[in-house]
């Protein structure tokens, strides 16, 4: 997709591949698959909380991992995967680097579509952090994202005291026009409540936008966008690239906990 061309004059065909992140990363199941096994290993490695409910749904689970360190902030992270893809255990690894910055961490899972729409996935997320902010004795709570997680994470940021949205989707309307949305089934309701641009409300918390430099130009866009409208609204939060970086390896900034994602969610977090 050429960078000067809008996504209104694709075609169905064009538009999915503008936003086929795994089609553009040769190596991209690879690198899934290496967090998997990374994030087995250091699953059994914990001793912390697993599968924590808030709600009655098998997916509707949280994985609590611990720093160490008494009364330490909370990052909530959400797992992406198109909102339709992937769980909460395969992303366990993206705990490491937060852990050691002094942050605890929770994993949240939901419900994938087409099982459940969009509006109960927002839905879920909200009671997910609903619960960690309840058990959270006035703790900072971060609320943190990538991909649909970078999404869900900027849709819900006003249940946290800031969000961390990475590589996310913030306009839900050219997803409508996607292979994508045979599984979302994305109503004209959806794209206007529930895309985080259309939301700008004054008083939102800090929202910090990353992605990878070398990202599709459609999530680079979605991104810049989002930031862009955040500043016009007066709203705070820095928007961070990612230099090098793809939509996969992006998330190598998350997990070395001297990586810049780290370091941002610490800085959020207060730390």
């Amino acid at each position: 997709m050429p960078e000067t061309m809008d996504w209104r004059d694709l075609d169905r065909a064009d538009l999915s591949r503008a936003y086929d992140n795994s089609g553009a990363v040769a190596d991209s199941a690879a690198i899934v698959a290496g967090w998997r096994t990374r994030s087995a290993a250091f699953r059994e490695a914990q001793v912390d909380a697993l599968d924590l409910a808030y709600g009655q749904g098998e997916r509707q689970r949280i994985d609590v991992f611990r720093c160490g360190r008494p009364s330490a902030p909370m990052l909530a992270f959400v797992h992406g995967g198109y909102w339709q893809r992937n769980d909460r255990r395969g992303f366990s690894c993206m705990a490491e680097g937060p852990l050691a910055r002094g942050l605890d961490v929770a994993l949240v899972g939901y419900t994938l579509a087409p099982e459940a729409r969009l509006t109960d996935i927002v839905a879920e997320a909200r009671a997910a952090l609903a619960l960690l902010r309840a058990e959270g004795g006035g703790r900072r709570l971060v609320v943190s994202g990538w991909s649909a997680g970078g999404h869900l994470a900027a849709a819900v940021a006003d249940a946290a005291d800031a969000a961390l949205a990475i590589s996310g989707i913030f306009d839900l309307a050219p997803i409508a026009g996607t292979t994508l949305n045979d599984a979302l089934a994305l109503s004209t309701e959806e794209i206007e409540t529930l895309s985080p641009v259309r939301h700008l409300r004054p008083g939102t918390p800090p929202v910090a936008v990353m992605y990878g430099g070398d990202e599709l130009f459609e999530l680079r866009r979605q991104s810049d966008a989002y930031h862009a409208a955040r500043g016009a609204a007066g709203l705070d939060g820095p928007l961070i690239p990612v230099p090098g970086a793809n939509h996969f390896t992006v998330l190598d900034a998350l997990i070395d906990p001297e990586g810049v994602i780290s370091r941002t969610a610490a800085r959020l977090a207060g730390l």
